[in-house]
């Protein structure tokens, strides 16, 4: 029972303090002195009036349109240096993680996926530098398929 009063007067005490603080900052704000207004003569107009004759901006920035492959590319290459690593490229294929089980049991290593990945990577790189141009990088494209015809 003790511990419920005590609790009910604390409460009470710190909705108060609260109270005090709160309407103690609005005093302060309410003390506070009223902006200097600029008073104008009769006469004069209340904004600024400015020509800009011949003056022009800069221009804005065209957008570029990308490419699918160009899109796809830069998915790919993070610091945008315009060369695949490989770090880069096994880093972005989180997504096809799961189409690489083979037995369907939902378990595939890191080792399993990274393999492919690798060899993939390997295959793509044609001059060996363990770095992918963007011609190189092309040749990594899914192939589509075709679009089935209209069976209306």
């Amino acid at each position: 029972m003790n511990r419920l009063v005590l609790g009910a007067v604390s409460a009470l005490i710190l909705a108060g303090i609260g109270m005090f603080w709160w309407q103690g900052r609005a005093e302060v704000e309410n003390g506070a002195p009223p902006p200097l207004l600029e008073t104008a003569e009769p006469g004069d107009e209340a904004l600024p009036h400015a020509d800009p004759g011949t003056m022009s901006g800069p221009e804005p920035p065209e957008a570029t349109e990308l490419t699918r492959e160009q899109r796809r590319f830069f998915r790919y290459d993070r610091n945008r240096d315009l060369k695949i690593t490989r770090n880069e490229m096994l880093s972005t294929r989180s997504d096809g993680f799961r189409s690489l089980d083979k037995d369907g049991n939902n378990l595939l290593t890191f080792e399993e996926w990274a393999v492919t990945t690798a060899e993939r990577f390997e295959g793509a790189d044609a001059d060996g530098n363990s770095e992918l141009t963007p011609a190189e990088f092309a040749t990594t494209a899914p192939k589509r398929e075709p679009k089935p015809a209209c069976a209306c």
